[in-house]
């Protein structure tokens, strides 16, 4: 791989680096852009908001040797006339106009150092469209460029020297996937930092047809004869059969039921592996280390252990999910999984992108409150983070088995059946209702329209890089928050309120935690479930949706470690009849329903709000926990009223 200068003689190092720059990354969807910053910055990377948005910028630190670089990943875009928010940050980036952030602009200034354009060396009309409009910016500029085996396969390999000369920057080129070129693009780099002058003066085109000729020029003197019939690659034949309108579609069901597997079958022996190593040996030594100790005991092992644990917990279900979404947007079948499920999404105002956090929703809504990141556009992205929650997670599936089995037995499979076609359905319905108030500007959703890449074979080190980055993102965004609210609900349930109690050491009813759930409890009258008892594991439920059962249980005073007394026939099915029956008016059946439908409706656990705060910040975030919880209660009332009518 090599460097190829616009002219002889091209700019030298003249002046030593002396303070950290900002490289710019701009380039197309699928040009290779987020694997060469993985490549260039390894685990040195943060993802931050582009202040006032919800647009993504990554930043990282690219050594060079004595010097340190700032790279920032710019939103994947075809053009800086910008069409959506990410675009939009891109062009006011790349310009200079105010994107400022802390940790996203160098030497003081918002305009970056140096702007480095990736150019799909397949798909070179599109990508220099891009690199003419960043020229025109004024800010230095060069061009790696990517995807040359692919060009080589299809006839339509650039003559680097040409294209240089042509397009009056310096080009280089690079596979991040392998590390070729990635030495010579940081020579590059150096020697256009530190020279006097820019990499190529501003282009200077007058409007989009000038742009466009300015393009072709370029073009045709990189590729001088393109085929006068387009190469069929092996991507196009396997294309046949994954686009196929018959065929694609079983293909792509069975790549998300791999997808729905991987949150539920194959990571819960590993997340109770995780979870039985901290509640188990490591809290038992903390314990012995503590000896005596009261309320500090309980308050380092059951509120601090127990959070550090239920965020190690979410760590292999996360890894896991983050590998298979690697391995389909690597591989390159992500797009097509796009295209795919495009039409049956357009009508809430989303695209095909967006199935792939909703299905993984089903597992676990925690990954795919983060899959959202796979999604280009900011505001579908929101839109799918928002609806996420409504995804039915099988944390709730104890919660229903144990309630459909105490109020329908002999329909028991069926109801659990329908609150899952129920959760669909809400997610439809959110997305109508989203999209006719908040999101009106996705009233019109036209057919996505994506570049295809190439099929890859993903490579190891870069899956196993983004994996790592993407799992460290959300144990240091989310982990503090959860971590701290189960320490505060401790202290509420280990603070008494009567008297013969001590701290630690009090039933959940005569502490401050018993006490809050007291007075929410009049708050679920219409629906039926007016009982603190309820209240405490409705509240905690929001947590974690797999401990309200076990708070029932501690309500009831039974222990949660006899497995026949929390079946749906033992003693806390059997007390769950009877509290209904008396808050219901003789309705628990009506009551009962209303309770599962809150369940499935209600704010998630705490790890999901977490997440959503890091990834949406905390305006969206607060403002969906209120409108959820407002959401579950009309449902949940609307179920009893209607209910207690019919039975």
């Amino acid at each position: 791989m090599s460097c190829h200068d616009p002219a002889p003689g091209g700019a030298q190092a003249t002046a030593a680096l002396t303070a950290a720059p900002t490289v710019a990354l701009v380039g197309n969807p699928n040009a290779g852009k987020s694997t060469l910053f993985n490549a260039l910055t390894g685990a040195r990377q943060t993802v931050m908001n582009a202040p006032g948005t919800t647009v993504d910028l990554q930043t990282g630190s690219w050594k060079r040797g004595r010097h340190r670089l700032t790279v920032v990943d710019l939103p994947g875009t075809y053009g800086l006339t910008p069409r959506s928010p990410d675009e939009e940050i891109a062009a006011r980036y790349v310009a200079g106009r105010g994107v400022a952030g802390r940790g996203v602009a160098g030497r003081g200034s918002a305009r970056p150092d140096l702007a480095v354009v990736v150019l799909d060396g397949a798909a070179l009309a599109r990508s220099l469209y891009l690199l003419a409009q960043v020229r025109e910016t004024g800010t230095p500029v060069l061009a790696a460029v990517t995807m040359l085996d692919v060009a080589a396969a299809r006839s339509v390999e650039p003559d680097l020297a040409a294209l240089a000369d042509a397009a009056g920057v310096p080009v280089v080129a690079i596979d991040p996937r392998t590390g070729a070129g990635l030495e010579a693009l940081g020579v590059a780099v150096e020697r256009l930092l530190a020279a006097d002058g820019p990499a190529g003066a501003p282009l200077d085109v007058p409007d989009d047809e000038a742009r466009f000729a300015w393009t072709e020029r370029v073009l045709a003197a990189a590729v001088p004869s393109p085929p006068a019939t387009p190469v069929r690659s092996t991507s196009d034949r396997i294309d046949r059969v994954l686009l196929h309108p018959w065929l694609g579609v079983p293909v792509f069901l069975a790549v998300m039921w791999a997808m729905f597997e991987l949150t539920t079958a194959v990571a819960t022996p590993l997340i109770d592996a995780v979870g039985g190593f901290v509640d188990g040996p490591l809290a038992a030594w903390l314990r012995g280390a503590l000896p005596g100790q009261g309320w500090v005991e309980g308050l380092l092992v059951d509120g601090v252990l127990s959070g550090v644990g239920t965020v190690l917990s979410f760590v292999p279900l996360l890894a896991l999910v983050f590998v298979g979404i690697g391995l389909l947007e690597d591989s390159g079948y992500l797009a097509r999984a796009a295209f795919v499920a495009d039409r049956a999404l357009r009508g809430i105002g989303l695209d095909g992108r967006a199935m792939v956090p909703l299905v993984i929703g089903f597992g676990c809504n925690v990954p795919a409150m983060v899959a959202t990141r796979t999604m280009p556009d900011a505001r579908r992205r929101l839109l799918t983070g928002l609806l996420v929650p409504l995804t039915s997670c099988p944390a709730r599936l104890t919660v229903y088995v144990l309630v459909a089995g105490a109020f329908f037995p002999s329909a028991a499979g069926t109801v659990v059946f329908g609150l899952y076609v129920f959760s669909g359905l809400l997610v439809v319905l959110g997305g109508l209702v989203l999209r006719a108030t908040a999101f009106r500007d996705l009233r019109r959703t036209r057919p996505l329209v994506l570049a295809l890449p190439a099929y890859q074979v993903p490579r190891l080190r870069s899956l196993l890089l983004s994996t790592w980055t993407r799992v460290a993102a959300f144990v240091r965004g989310a982990g503090g928050i959860i971590t701290g609210t189960l320490v505060v609900v401790w202290v509420l349930a280990a603070i008494p309120v009567t008297g013969g109690h001590t701290v630690g050491e009090v039933p959940v009813h005569d502490s401050v935690y018993g006490r809050v759930a007291d007075g929410i409890a009049p708050v679920l009258a219409p629906a039926g479930l007016d009982d603190w008892r309820i209240a405490s594991a409705l509240t905690t439920g929001f947590v974690a949706k797999e401990v309200v059962v076990g708070a029932l249980a501690q309500s009831y005073s039974l222990d949660p470690a006899d497995a026949g007394a929390l079946a749906p026939d033992g003693a806390l099915g059997e007390q769950l009849r009877i509290t209904l029956d008396a808050t219901s008016g003789g309705h628990a059946t009506a009551a009962g329903l209303a309770f599962l439908v809150f369940v499935l409706a209600y704010t998630p656990c705490l790890a999901t709000v977490a997440e959503q705060r890091r990834v949406f910040g905390g305006r969206w975030t607060s403002g969906a926990v209120v409108v959820q919880l407002a959401f579950a209660w009309l449902l949940a009332v609307a179920v009893f009223q209607v209910g207690r009518l019919l039975t």
